[in-house]
Protein backbone atom coordinates (compact mmCIF):
# COMPACT_ATOMS: atom_id res chain seq x y z
CA UNK A 1 0.00 0.00 0.00
CA UNK A 2 1.23 3.22 -1.15
CA UNK A 3 1.67 6.13 0.40
CA UNK A 4 -1.26 8.30 -0.86
CA UNK A 5 -3.52 5.44 -0.42
CA UNK A 6 -2.67 5.02 3.45
CA UNK A 7 -3.41 9.09 3.69
CA UNK A 8 -6.34 8.38 1.44
CA UNK A 9 -7.99 5.39 3.73
CA UNK A 10 -6.60 8.08 7.03
CA UNK A 11 -8.88 10.99 5.62
CA UNK A 12 -11.58 8.73 4.78
CA UNK A 13 -12.07 7.15 8.31
CA UNK A 14 -11.85 10.32 9.89
CA UNK A 15 -14.73 11.80 7.38
CA UNK A 16 -16.67 8.73 8.39
CA UNK A 17 -15.83 9.37 11.77
CA UNK A 18 -16.82 13.14 11.85
CA UNK A 19 -20.46 11.62 10.25
CA UNK A 20 -21.13 9.24 12.55
CA UNK A 21 -20.86 11.89 15.59
CA UNK A 22 -22.71 13.78 13.11
CA UNK A 23 -25.59 11.57 13.00
CA UNK A 24 -25.75 10.73 16.54
CA UNK A 25 -25.90 14.21 18.02
CA UNK A 26 -28.28 15.26 15.39
CA UNK A 27 -32.23 14.57 15.19
CA UNK A 28 -35.47 15.51 17.18
CA UNK A 29 -33.29 15.31 20.47
CA UNK A 30 -30.14 16.99 19.91
CA UNK A 31 -27.25 15.62 21.79
CA UNK A 32 -23.62 17.72 22.79
CA UNK A 33 -20.71 15.15 22.40
CA UNK A 34 -19.83 14.93 25.91
CA UNK A 35 -23.62 13.46 26.56
CA UNK A 36 -22.48 11.15 23.56
CA UNK A 37 -19.51 9.79 25.13
CA UNK A 38 -20.91 9.81 28.42
CA UNK A 39 -23.64 7.30 27.08
CA UNK A 40 -21.07 5.57 25.12
CA UNK A 41 -19.34 4.24 28.10
CA UNK A 42 -22.38 3.50 29.81
CA UNK A 43 -22.69 7.05 32.31
CA UNK A 44 -25.50 8.60 30.28
CA UNK A 45 -29.10 9.38 31.16
CA UNK A 46 -32.07 6.84 30.20
CA UNK A 47 -33.20 9.44 27.54
CA UNK A 48 -30.00 9.75 26.23
CA UNK A 49 -29.15 5.71 26.47
CA UNK A 50 -32.74 4.77 24.24
CA UNK A 51 -31.66 7.97 21.98
CA UNK A 52 -27.87 6.46 21.39
CA UNK A 53 -28.00 2.41 22.16
CA UNK A 54 -31.56 2.07 20.89
CA UNK A 55 -32.16 4.00 18.26
CA UNK A 56 -29.07 5.77 16.70
CA UNK A 57 -26.36 3.89 17.19
CA UNK A 58 -27.72 0.54 15.29
CA UNK A 59 -28.94 2.52 12.55
CA UNK A 60 -25.20 4.13 12.03
CA UNK A 61 -23.55 0.95 11.80
CA UNK A 62 -26.49 -0.87 9.46
CA UNK A 63 -25.85 2.53 7.32
CA UNK A 64 -21.97 1.46 7.55
CA UNK A 65 -22.66 -1.90 6.39
CA UNK A 66 -24.96 -1.54 3.80
CA UNK A 67 -22.64 1.71 2.15
CA UNK A 68 -19.85 -1.04 2.12
CA UNK A 69 -21.42 -3.69 0.52
CA UNK A 70 -23.60 -1.98 -2.25
CA UNK A 71 -19.94 0.26 -3.44
CA UNK A 72 -18.27 -3.74 -2.99
CA UNK A 73 -20.85 -5.31 -5.30
CA UNK A 74 -20.48 -1.78 -7.53
CA UNK A 75 -16.60 -2.62 -7.88
CA UNK A 76 -17.44 -6.23 -8.82
CA UNK A 77 -20.24 -5.83 -11.13
CA UNK A 78 -18.16 -2.56 -12.66
CA UNK A 79 -15.12 -5.01 -13.47
CA UNK A 80 -16.52 -8.36 -14.40
CA UNK A 81 -19.27 -6.55 -16.54
CA UNK A 82 -16.54 -3.71 -18.22
CA UNK A 83 -19.10 -1.34 -17.65
CA UNK A 84 -18.29 1.28 -15.32
CA UNK A 85 -22.41 2.53 -14.68
CA UNK A 86 -22.77 -0.93 -13.54
CA UNK A 87 -24.34 -0.69 -9.91
CA UNK A 88 -27.14 -3.46 -8.16
CA UNK A 89 -29.42 -1.22 -8.61
CA UNK A 90 -29.17 -0.73 -12.29
CA UNK A 91 -29.15 -4.24 -13.39
CA UNK A 92 -31.71 -5.55 -11.17
CA UNK A 93 -30.14 -7.28 -8.11
CA UNK A 94 -32.12 -5.19 -5.96
CA UNK A 95 -35.61 -5.11 -8.09
CA UNK A 96 -35.40 -9.12 -7.30
CA UNK A 97 -35.20 -8.40 -3.70
CA UNK A 98 -37.11 -5.95 -3.21
CA UNK A 99 -39.72 -8.14 -4.79
CA UNK A 100 -39.63 -11.17 -2.52
CA UNK A 101 -39.70 -8.54 0.76
CA UNK A 102 -42.59 -7.12 -0.57
CA UNK A 103 -44.26 -10.59 -0.77
CA UNK A 104 -42.90 -11.06 2.32
CA UNK A 105 -44.09 -8.33 3.93
CA UNK A 106 -47.75 -8.55 2.45
CA UNK A 107 -48.06 -12.30 4.07
CA UNK A 108 -47.74 -10.51 7.35
CA UNK A 109 -49.72 -8.41 9.95
CA UNK A 110 -51.83 -5.95 7.77
CA UNK A 111 -51.92 -3.23 10.79
CA UNK A 112 -50.54 -0.02 9.83
CA UNK A 113 -48.91 0.33 13.54
CA UNK A 114 -47.83 -3.57 13.57
CA UNK A 115 -44.18 -3.92 13.76
CA UNK A 116 -42.92 -6.64 11.80
CA UNK A 117 -42.30 -10.02 13.43
CA UNK A 118 -39.24 -11.09 14.78
CA UNK A 119 -40.10 -14.48 12.22
CA UNK A 120 -40.51 -12.01 9.34
CA UNK A 121 -37.74 -10.27 10.26
CA UNK A 122 -35.27 -13.17 10.15
CA UNK A 123 -37.06 -14.26 6.67
CA UNK A 124 -35.74 -11.29 5.79
CA UNK A 125 -32.27 -11.75 4.01
CA UNK A 126 -33.52 -15.36 2.76
CA UNK A 127 -35.83 -14.37 0.99
CA UNK A 128 -33.82 -11.12 -0.34
CA UNK A 129 -31.19 -13.19 -1.43
CA UNK A 130 -33.74 -15.95 -3.23
CA UNK A 131 -35.13 -13.12 -4.84
CA UNK A 132 -32.37 -11.70 -5.70
CA UNK A 133 -31.19 -14.89 -6.71
CA UNK A 134 -33.97 -15.96 -9.17
CA UNK A 135 -33.95 -12.71 -11.28
CA UNK A 136 -30.21 -12.26 -11.47
CA UNK A 137 -30.20 -15.87 -12.80
CA UNK A 138 -33.17 -15.02 -15.35
CA UNK A 139 -31.16 -12.06 -16.31
CA UNK A 140 -28.17 -14.01 -16.37
CA UNK A 141 -29.94 -17.04 -19.02
CA UNK A 142 -31.17 -14.54 -21.16
CA UNK A 143 -28.44 -12.39 -21.99
CA UNK A 144 -25.81 -15.18 -22.31
CA UNK A 145 -28.39 -17.17 -25.14
CA UNK A 146 -26.25 -16.13 -27.66
CA UNK A 147 -23.22 -15.97 -26.16
CA UNK A 148 -21.43 -14.03 -23.00
CA UNK A 149 -21.95 -10.33 -23.47
CA UNK A 150 -21.44 -8.33 -20.54
CA UNK A 151 -23.56 -5.02 -22.50
CA UNK A 152 -26.22 -7.38 -23.06
CA UNK A 153 -26.33 -8.36 -19.54
CA UNK A 154 -26.89 -5.15 -18.65
CA UNK A 155 -29.30 -3.97 -20.70
CA UNK A 156 -31.40 -7.66 -20.15
CA UNK A 157 -31.18 -6.15 -16.20
CA UNK A 158 -32.71 -2.96 -16.83
CA UNK A 159 -35.46 -4.54 -18.89
CA UNK A 160 -35.94 -7.04 -16.26
CA UNK A 161 -35.89 -4.75 -13.17
CA UNK A 162 -38.26 -2.43 -15.45
CA UNK A 163 -41.25 -5.25 -15.51
CA UNK A 164 -40.53 -5.76 -12.21
CA UNK A 165 -40.42 -2.36 -10.50
CA UNK A 166 -44.02 -1.96 -12.63
CA UNK A 167 -45.23 -5.16 -10.99
CA UNK A 168 -44.37 -4.17 -7.63
CA UNK A 169 -46.40 -0.67 -7.94
CA UNK A 170 -49.24 -3.25 -9.66
CA UNK A 171 -49.01 -5.68 -6.60
CA UNK A 172 -49.13 -2.70 -4.36
CA UNK A 173 -52.72 -1.55 -5.45
CA UNK A 174 -54.29 -5.01 -3.94
CA UNK A 175 -52.11 -4.80 -0.35
CA UNK A 176 -53.88 -3.24 2.66
CA UNK A 177 -52.99 0.05 3.80
CA UNK A 178 -50.84 -1.19 6.53
CA UNK A 179 -49.07 -3.66 4.21
CA UNK A 180 -48.74 -0.56 1.10
CA UNK A 181 -47.17 1.73 3.65
CA UNK A 182 -44.48 -0.22 5.00
CA UNK A 183 -43.79 -2.37 1.57
CA UNK A 184 -43.49 1.85 -0.10
CA UNK A 185 -40.63 2.59 2.69
CA UNK A 186 -38.67 -0.77 1.82
CA UNK A 187 -38.68 -0.05 -2.14
CA UNK A 188 -37.68 3.76 -1.21
CA UNK A 189 -35.15 2.88 0.59
CA UNK A 190 -35.08 3.23 4.50
CA UNK A 191 -33.41 2.99 7.62
CA UNK A 192 -35.85 3.79 9.94
CA UNK A 193 -36.73 0.87 12.38
CA UNK A 194 -33.29 -0.09 12.20
CA UNK A 195 -31.77 -2.28 15.39
CA UNK A 196 -29.85 -4.47 16.93
CA UNK A 197 -31.11 -7.03 14.65
CA UNK A 198 -31.26 -6.14 11.36
CA UNK A 199 -27.28 -5.36 11.95
CA UNK A 200 -27.08 -9.31 13.36
CA UNK A 201 -28.57 -10.52 10.25
CA UNK A 202 -26.70 -8.93 7.64
CA UNK A 203 -23.05 -8.30 9.22
CA UNK A 204 -22.41 -12.00 9.02
CA UNK A 205 -23.03 -11.50 5.18
CA UNK A 206 -21.45 -8.87 4.65
CA UNK A 207 -18.11 -8.90 6.14
CA UNK A 208 -17.70 -12.65 4.79
CA UNK A 209 -18.46 -11.08 0.88
CA UNK A 210 -16.16 -7.73 1.36
CA UNK A 211 -13.94 -10.45 2.62
CA UNK A 212 -14.11 -12.62 -0.17
CA UNK A 213 -13.94 -9.99 -2.60
CA UNK A 214 -11.15 -8.05 -1.34
CA UNK A 215 -9.02 -11.97 -1.52
CA UNK A 216 -9.86 -12.09 -5.24
CA UNK A 217 -8.93 -8.86 -5.77
CA UNK A 218 -5.87 -9.62 -7.72
CA UNK A 219 -8.19 -11.50 -10.00
CA UNK A 220 -10.55 -8.77 -10.23
CA UNK A 221 -7.84 -6.31 -11.55
CA UNK A 222 -7.43 -9.44 -14.28
CA UNK A 223 -11.08 -9.85 -15.28
CA UNK A 224 -10.98 -5.97 -15.42
CA UNK A 225 -8.15 -5.90 -18.31
CA UNK A 226 -10.59 -7.82 -20.57
CA UNK A 227 -11.96 -11.25 -21.52
CA UNK A 228 -9.04 -11.87 -24.03
CA UNK A 229 -6.01 -10.80 -21.45
CA UNK A 230 -7.97 -12.64 -18.57
CA UNK A 231 -8.11 -15.79 -20.60
CA UNK A 232 -4.38 -15.83 -21.88
CA UNK A 233 -3.77 -15.65 -18.16
CA UNK A 234 -5.24 -18.70 -17.83
CA UNK A 235 -8.15 -17.29 -15.93
CA UNK A 236 -11.53 -19.27 -16.75
CA UNK A 237 -13.58 -16.13 -16.98
CA UNK A 238 -16.79 -18.05 -17.28
CA UNK A 239 -16.65 -19.60 -14.01
CA UNK A 240 -15.03 -16.62 -12.08
CA UNK A 241 -17.67 -14.12 -13.21
CA UNK A 242 -20.46 -16.62 -11.58
CA UNK A 243 -18.63 -17.01 -8.93
CA UNK A 244 -18.02 -13.14 -8.32
CA UNK A 245 -21.78 -12.40 -9.41
CA UNK A 246 -22.77 -14.13 -7.17
CA UNK A 247 -20.62 -12.20 -4.40
CA UNK A 248 -21.86 -8.98 -5.53
CA UNK A 249 -25.65 -10.65 -5.51
CA UNK A 250 -25.34 -11.60 -1.83
CA UNK A 251 -24.34 -7.91 -0.87
CA UNK A 252 -27.02 -6.42 -3.09
CA UNK A 253 -29.67 -8.84 -1.52
CA UNK A 254 -28.46 -8.37 2.09
CA UNK A 255 -28.54 -4.42 1.90
CA UNK A 256 -31.90 -4.32 0.30
CA UNK A 257 -33.00 -6.41 3.26
CA UNK A 258 -32.50 -4.41 5.42
CA UNK A 259 -32.71 -1.32 3.93
CA UNK A 260 -34.79 -1.11 1.10
CA UNK A 261 -33.91 -0.75 -2.33
CA UNK A 262 -31.15 2.08 -2.79
CA UNK A 263 -29.67 2.59 -5.77
CA UNK A 264 -26.24 4.59 -7.14
CA UNK A 265 -24.81 4.01 -3.87
CA UNK A 266 -22.29 1.34 -5.57
CA UNK A 267 -21.92 3.59 -8.53
CA UNK A 268 -20.51 6.88 -6.98
CA UNK A 269 -18.47 4.86 -4.35
CA UNK A 270 -16.29 2.67 -6.51
CA UNK A 271 -15.90 5.97 -9.29
CA UNK A 272 -15.03 8.31 -6.62
CA UNK A 273 -12.01 5.81 -5.30
CA UNK A 274 -11.01 5.29 -8.38
CA UNK A 275 -10.33 8.86 -9.12
CA UNK A 276 -8.33 8.98 -5.69
CA UNK A 277 -6.69 5.81 -5.56
CA UNK A 278 -7.05 4.41 -9.35
CA UNK A 279 -8.25 0.75 -10.41
CA UNK A 280 -6.18 -1.37 -8.54
CA UNK A 281 -9.22 -3.49 -5.86
CA UNK A 282 -7.36 -3.82 -3.21
CA UNK A 283 -6.57 -0.02 -2.61
CA UNK A 284 -10.59 0.76 -3.99
CA UNK A 285 -12.77 -1.43 -2.40
CA UNK A 286 -12.05 0.18 1.04
CA UNK A 287 -11.84 3.37 0.24
CA UNK A 288 -14.71 2.98 -2.14
CA UNK A 289 -17.11 1.04 1.28
CA UNK A 290 -15.37 4.29 3.48
CA UNK A 291 -16.85 6.87 0.58
CA UNK A 292 -20.55 5.00 0.22
CA UNK A 293 -20.64 4.80 3.98
CA UNK A 294 -20.12 8.32 4.62
CA UNK A 295 -22.88 9.63 1.62
CA UNK A 296 -25.60 7.06 2.84
CA UNK A 297 -24.69 8.32 6.56
CA UNK A 298 -25.10 11.97 5.58
CA UNK A 299 -28.34 11.32 3.65
CA UNK A 300 -30.25 9.56 6.41
CA UNK A 301 -29.46 12.26 8.76
CA UNK A 302 -30.75 14.44 6.67
CA UNK A 303 -33.47 12.57 5.53
CA UNK A 304 -34.25 12.36 9.42
CA UNK A 305 -33.97 16.05 10.46
CA UNK A 306 -34.54 18.41 7.93
CA UNK A 307 -38.46 17.58 7.46
CA UNK A 308 -38.81 16.39 11.28
CA UNK A 309 -40.75 15.12 12.32
CA UNK A 310 -41.53 13.79 9.33
CA UNK A 311 -38.80 11.59 7.66
CA UNK A 312 -37.74 11.27 3.92
CA UNK A 313 -36.72 7.46 2.58
CA UNK A 314 -32.64 7.80 2.54
CA UNK A 315 -32.92 5.98 -1.25
CA UNK A 316 -34.51 9.12 -2.19
CA UNK A 317 -32.14 11.72 -0.81
CA UNK A 318 -29.16 9.30 -1.96
CA UNK A 319 -30.94 9.23 -5.65
CA UNK A 320 -31.09 13.00 -5.28
CA UNK A 321 -27.66 12.82 -5.80
CA UNK A 322 -26.72 9.79 -7.85
CA UNK A 323 -28.97 10.97 -10.87
CA UNK A 324 -27.29 13.81 -11.61
CA UNK A 325 -23.73 11.97 -11.16
CA UNK A 326 -24.49 9.03 -13.15
CA UNK A 327 -26.23 11.28 -15.86
CA UNK A 328 -22.58 13.07 -16.16
CA UNK A 329 -20.62 9.94 -15.86
CA UNK A 330 -23.16 8.66 -18.75
CA UNK A 331 -22.24 11.42 -21.10
CA UNK A 332 -18.49 11.23 -20.11
CA UNK A 333 -18.48 7.75 -21.36
CA UNK A 334 -20.09 7.96 -24.53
Amino acid sequence: MGRKTFVILIITAAVLSASIIFSLSSGSYSLRLDEIIRTLIGRGNPLSNTIVMQLRLPRIFIAILVGASLSTAGCILQSILGNPLAEPGIIGMNSGAALAVVLLISSSSSAYYDSIGIYTMMLLPIASIAGSFLVTALIYVLSVKKGANPARLTLTGVGISAGINAFIALYQLTMSKGDYNRALTWISGSLWGSNWLFFGIIAPAAAVSIGFAMYNSKLLDVIRLGRETAVGLGVDVDKKQKSLLGIALVLSAASTAVAGNISFLGLMGPHIANRLVGPVHIRKIPVAAGISSVLILLADTASRTMFSPLEVPVGITVSILGVPYFIYLMLKEA
